[in-house]
Protein backbone atom coordinates (compact mmCIF):
# COMPACT_ATOMS: atom_id res chain seq x y z
CA UNK A 1 0.00 0.00 0.00
CA UNK A 2 2.89 2.36 0.79
CA UNK A 3 4.34 1.80 -2.70
CA UNK A 4 0.94 2.50 -4.22
CA UNK A 5 0.74 5.83 -2.37
CA UNK A 6 4.30 6.76 -3.38
CA UNK A 7 3.51 5.99 -7.03
CA UNK A 8 0.40 8.15 -6.82
CA UNK A 9 2.28 11.09 -5.26
CA UNK A 10 5.14 10.85 -7.76
CA UNK A 11 2.84 10.53 -10.77
CA UNK A 12 2.45 14.31 -11.00
CA UNK A 13 -1.31 14.25 -10.70
CA UNK A 14 -1.17 16.43 -7.56
CA UNK A 15 0.79 19.10 -9.42
CA UNK A 16 -1.76 19.12 -12.23
CA UNK A 17 -4.62 19.15 -9.72
CA UNK A 18 -3.24 22.28 -8.04
CA UNK A 19 -3.01 24.19 -11.34
CA UNK A 20 -6.44 22.86 -12.44
CA UNK A 21 -5.24 20.71 -15.35
CA UNK A 22 -6.91 17.46 -14.27
CA UNK A 23 -10.06 15.90 -15.65
CA UNK A 24 -13.26 15.41 -13.65
CA UNK A 25 -12.42 11.74 -13.13
CA UNK A 26 -8.91 12.59 -11.97
CA UNK A 27 -10.36 15.20 -9.59
CA UNK A 28 -12.51 12.55 -7.96
CA UNK A 29 -9.52 10.26 -7.63
CA UNK A 30 -7.32 12.97 -6.08
CA UNK A 31 -10.05 14.06 -3.65
CA UNK A 32 -10.58 10.46 -2.59
CA UNK A 33 -6.87 10.02 -1.87
CA UNK A 34 -6.76 13.33 0.01
CA UNK A 35 -9.64 12.26 2.26
CA UNK A 36 -8.44 8.70 2.77
CA UNK A 37 -4.66 8.99 3.16
CA UNK A 38 -2.88 11.54 5.39
CA UNK A 39 0.37 10.98 3.46
CA UNK A 40 -1.23 12.30 0.28
CA UNK A 41 -2.71 15.28 2.13
CA UNK A 42 0.70 16.20 3.56
CA UNK A 43 2.30 15.96 0.10
CA UNK A 44 -0.50 18.15 -1.31
CA UNK A 45 0.01 20.83 1.36
CA UNK A 46 3.77 20.75 0.78
CA UNK A 47 3.26 21.27 -2.98
CA UNK A 48 0.95 24.21 -2.32
CA UNK A 49 3.53 25.85 -0.05
CA UNK A 50 6.27 25.25 -2.61
CA UNK A 51 4.24 26.83 -5.44
CA UNK A 52 3.41 29.84 -3.26
CA UNK A 53 7.11 30.37 -2.52
CA UNK A 54 8.02 30.10 -6.20
CA UNK A 55 5.28 32.58 -7.13
CA UNK A 56 6.56 35.14 -4.61
CA UNK A 57 10.14 34.73 -5.78
CA UNK A 58 9.27 35.20 -9.44
CA UNK A 59 6.84 38.08 -8.87
CA UNK A 60 7.93 41.46 -10.32
CA UNK A 61 6.96 44.74 -8.72
CA UNK A 62 5.22 47.20 -11.05
CA UNK A 63 7.15 50.43 -11.83
CA UNK A 64 6.28 53.31 -9.53
CA UNK A 65 5.56 55.65 -12.46
CA UNK A 66 2.86 53.29 -13.80
CA UNK A 67 0.26 54.41 -11.26
CA UNK A 68 1.00 58.13 -11.89
CA UNK A 69 0.63 57.67 -15.65
CA UNK A 70 -2.74 55.94 -15.20
CA UNK A 71 -4.05 58.73 -12.93
CA UNK A 72 -2.86 61.47 -15.31
CA UNK A 73 -4.42 59.75 -18.28
CA UNK A 74 -7.73 59.52 -16.47
CA UNK A 75 -7.69 63.23 -15.56
CA UNK A 76 -7.00 64.32 -19.16
CA UNK A 77 -9.72 62.17 -20.65
CA UNK A 78 -13.11 63.80 -20.16
CA UNK A 79 -15.04 61.31 -22.18
CA UNK A 80 -17.85 59.54 -20.45
CA UNK A 81 -17.94 55.84 -20.92
CA UNK A 82 -21.48 54.59 -21.12
CA UNK A 83 -22.25 51.09 -20.06
CA UNK A 84 -25.00 49.29 -21.83
CA UNK A 85 -27.26 48.14 -19.04
CA UNK A 86 -29.82 46.70 -21.38
CA UNK A 87 -30.63 43.18 -20.52
CA UNK A 88 -28.75 40.75 -22.65
CA UNK A 89 -30.51 37.87 -24.25
CA UNK A 90 -29.62 34.46 -23.00
CA UNK A 91 -27.26 32.83 -25.51
CA UNK A 92 -28.74 29.89 -27.41
CA UNK A 93 -26.11 27.53 -26.07
CA UNK A 94 -27.14 28.37 -22.49
CA UNK A 95 -30.73 27.43 -23.28
CA UNK A 96 -29.57 24.24 -24.96
CA UNK A 97 -27.41 23.37 -21.96
CA UNK A 98 -30.39 23.88 -19.64
CA UNK A 99 -32.61 21.67 -21.79
CA UNK A 100 -29.94 18.98 -21.94
CA UNK A 101 -29.52 19.15 -18.16
CA UNK A 102 -33.28 18.72 -17.66
CA UNK A 103 -33.38 15.81 -20.10
CA UNK A 104 -30.42 14.20 -18.38
CA UNK A 105 -32.07 14.60 -14.96
CA UNK A 106 -35.33 13.08 -16.24
CA UNK A 107 -33.53 10.20 -17.91
CA UNK A 108 -31.49 9.54 -14.77
CA UNK A 109 -34.63 9.45 -12.64
CA UNK A 110 -36.34 7.06 -15.07
CA UNK A 111 -33.29 4.79 -15.09
CA UNK A 112 -33.23 4.84 -11.28
CA UNK A 113 -36.90 3.85 -11.14
CA UNK A 114 -36.31 1.06 -13.65
CA UNK A 115 -33.31 -0.20 -11.70
CA UNK A 116 -35.38 -0.26 -8.50
CA UNK A 117 -38.15 -2.17 -10.28
CA UNK A 118 -35.67 -4.66 -11.73
CA UNK A 119 -34.10 -5.10 -8.30
CA UNK A 120 -37.48 -5.91 -6.76
CA UNK A 121 -38.33 -8.29 -9.60
CA UNK A 122 -34.96 -10.02 -9.24
CA UNK A 123 -35.53 -10.42 -5.51
CA UNK A 124 -38.94 -11.99 -6.17
CA UNK A 125 -37.38 -14.39 -8.67
CA UNK A 126 -34.63 -15.31 -6.19
CA UNK A 127 -37.20 -15.95 -3.45
CA UNK A 128 -39.26 -18.12 -5.79
CA UNK A 129 -36.15 -20.09 -6.77
CA UNK A 130 -35.35 -20.74 -3.12
CA UNK A 131 -38.94 -21.80 -2.47
CA UNK A 132 -38.87 -24.14 -5.47
CA UNK A 133 -35.54 -25.54 -4.35
CA UNK A 134 -36.90 -26.14 -0.86
CA UNK A 135 -40.00 -27.82 -2.30
CA UNK A 136 -37.80 -30.00 -4.51
CA UNK A 137 -35.71 -31.05 -1.53
CA UNK A 138 -38.81 -31.93 0.48
CA UNK A 139 -40.35 -33.76 -2.47
CA UNK A 140 -37.15 -35.70 -3.12
CA UNK A 141 -36.93 -36.63 0.56
CA UNK A 142 -40.52 -37.86 0.55
CA UNK A 143 -39.88 -39.78 -2.65
CA UNK A 144 -36.79 -41.41 -1.15
CA UNK A 145 -38.81 -42.39 1.94
CA UNK A 146 -41.53 -43.91 -0.22
CA UNK A 147 -39.01 -45.80 -2.35
CA UNK A 148 -37.27 -47.07 0.78
CA UNK A 149 -40.54 -48.23 2.27
CA UNK A 150 -41.55 -49.81 -1.02
CA UNK A 151 -38.27 -51.71 -1.22
CA UNK A 152 -38.66 -52.93 2.34
CA UNK A 153 -42.26 -54.02 1.80
CA UNK A 154 -41.29 -55.93 -1.32
CA UNK A 155 -38.33 -57.58 0.36
CA UNK A 156 -38.95 -61.36 0.53
CA UNK A 157 -37.63 -61.31 4.08
CA UNK A 158 -40.24 -58.80 5.24
CA UNK A 159 -43.15 -60.43 7.05
CA UNK A 160 -46.60 -58.87 7.21
CA UNK A 161 -48.76 -58.96 10.39
CA UNK A 162 -52.33 -57.64 10.55
CA UNK A 163 -53.60 -56.25 13.85
CA UNK A 164 -57.10 -57.41 14.81
CA UNK A 165 -58.99 -55.04 17.06
CA UNK A 166 -61.11 -56.28 19.96
CA UNK A 167 -64.50 -55.03 21.09
CA UNK A 168 -63.02 -51.64 22.13
CA UNK A 169 -61.50 -51.06 18.71
CA UNK A 170 -63.60 -52.72 16.04
CA UNK A 171 -62.54 -50.12 13.48
CA UNK A 172 -58.83 -50.58 14.09
CA UNK A 173 -56.89 -51.23 10.91
CA UNK A 174 -53.12 -51.50 11.14
CA UNK A 175 -50.42 -53.66 9.58
CA UNK A 176 -46.91 -54.32 10.89
CA UNK A 177 -43.99 -55.11 8.59
CA UNK A 178 -40.99 -56.77 10.22
CA UNK A 179 -37.73 -57.78 8.59
CA UNK A 180 -35.59 -59.97 10.85
CA UNK A 181 -32.62 -59.88 8.46
CA UNK A 182 -32.37 -56.10 8.16
CA UNK A 183 -33.78 -55.68 11.67
CA UNK A 184 -36.39 -53.14 10.68
CA UNK A 185 -39.93 -52.71 11.96
CA UNK A 186 -42.71 -50.49 10.57
CA UNK A 187 -46.42 -50.07 11.13
CA UNK A 188 -49.00 -48.83 8.63
CA UNK A 189 -51.96 -47.19 10.35
CA UNK A 190 -55.05 -47.22 8.16
CA UNK A 191 -57.70 -46.54 10.79
CA UNK A 192 -57.75 -46.07 14.56
CA UNK A 193 -60.71 -45.16 16.79
CA UNK A 194 -60.92 -41.55 17.93
CA UNK A 195 -59.40 -40.93 21.37
CA UNK A 196 -59.93 -38.33 24.05
CA UNK A 197 -57.49 -35.42 24.34
CA UNK A 198 -55.58 -37.07 27.22
CA UNK A 199 -55.28 -40.49 25.53
CA UNK A 200 -52.77 -41.91 23.07
CA UNK A 201 -51.87 -45.15 21.27
CA UNK A 202 -48.70 -46.98 22.31
CA UNK A 203 -47.09 -50.09 20.79
CA UNK A 204 -45.48 -52.75 22.99
CA UNK A 205 -43.23 -55.71 22.27
CA UNK A 206 -44.12 -58.82 24.24
CA UNK A 207 -41.36 -61.00 25.70
CA UNK A 208 -41.59 -64.04 27.96
CA UNK A 209 -41.61 -62.05 31.19
CA UNK A 210 -42.33 -58.43 30.36
CA UNK A 211 -43.52 -55.83 27.89
CA UNK A 212 -41.29 -53.19 26.31
CA UNK A 213 -42.68 -49.97 24.85
CA UNK A 214 -41.76 -49.33 21.23
CA UNK A 215 -43.23 -45.82 21.23
CA UNK A 216 -46.38 -43.87 20.56
CA UNK A 217 -48.03 -43.95 17.15
CA UNK A 218 -49.84 -41.01 15.63
CA UNK A 219 -53.34 -41.93 14.37
CA UNK A 220 -53.43 -38.84 12.13
CA UNK A 221 -50.38 -39.98 10.14
CA UNK A 222 -51.76 -41.94 7.20
CA UNK A 223 -48.38 -43.30 6.23
CA UNK A 224 -45.80 -45.85 7.30
CA UNK A 225 -44.37 -45.17 10.74
CA UNK A 226 -41.09 -46.61 11.93
CA UNK A 227 -40.83 -48.66 15.11
CA UNK A 228 -37.74 -49.83 16.99
CA UNK A 229 -36.88 -53.41 16.10
CA UNK A 230 -37.50 -55.78 19.04
CA UNK A 231 -35.09 -58.70 18.92
CA UNK A 232 -36.67 -62.05 19.91
CA UNK A 233 -40.07 -60.50 20.67
CA UNK A 234 -42.93 -62.98 20.86
CA UNK A 235 -45.58 -60.53 19.79
CA UNK A 236 -46.73 -56.91 19.45
CA UNK A 237 -49.69 -55.19 21.07
CA UNK A 238 -51.38 -51.81 20.89
CA UNK A 239 -52.65 -50.17 24.07
CA UNK A 240 -54.49 -46.98 24.88
CA UNK A 241 -52.49 -44.88 27.32
CA UNK A 242 -53.57 -41.89 29.35
CA UNK A 243 -51.73 -38.73 30.28
CA UNK A 244 -53.18 -37.27 33.44
CA UNK A 245 -51.46 -34.78 35.75
CA UNK A 246 -48.32 -35.02 33.63
CA UNK A 247 -47.90 -38.78 34.21
CA UNK A 248 -48.26 -41.26 31.33
CA UNK A 249 -49.99 -44.54 32.10
CA UNK A 250 -50.37 -47.46 29.70
CA UNK A 251 -51.28 -50.13 32.25
CA UNK A 252 -54.42 -51.08 30.35
CA UNK A 253 -55.43 -54.17 28.41
CA UNK A 254 -54.36 -54.33 24.75
CA UNK A 255 -56.92 -53.36 22.14
CA UNK A 256 -55.10 -55.36 19.44
CA UNK A 257 -52.40 -58.02 19.45
CA UNK A 258 -50.35 -60.10 17.02
CA UNK A 259 -48.05 -63.07 17.56
CA UNK A 260 -44.72 -63.07 15.81
CA UNK A 261 -43.17 -66.05 14.16
CA UNK A 262 -40.20 -67.69 15.83
CA UNK A 263 -37.38 -66.00 13.93
CA UNK A 264 -34.69 -68.02 15.57
CA UNK A 265 -35.60 -71.05 13.45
Amino acid sequence: MKKKLQDFIQSGILDRYIIDETSALENLKVEHYLDAYPEVERAYIKLQDRLEIIAKVNAKEAPKFALNNIIASADNDNRVITIDTASRKTPWFGIAASVIALLFAGTSYMMYQQNQLLHRENQVVVDEIFDLRSDMVNTNQKLEDVMLQFSKLNNPETEKYVFRGNARSKNLKAVAYINAIEKTSMIDVASLPQLNEDEFYEVFAKFEKDLVSLGIIDPSERKMQRLPYAENALGLSIKIGTNKDGAENSNTDPIAEIELKNRNN
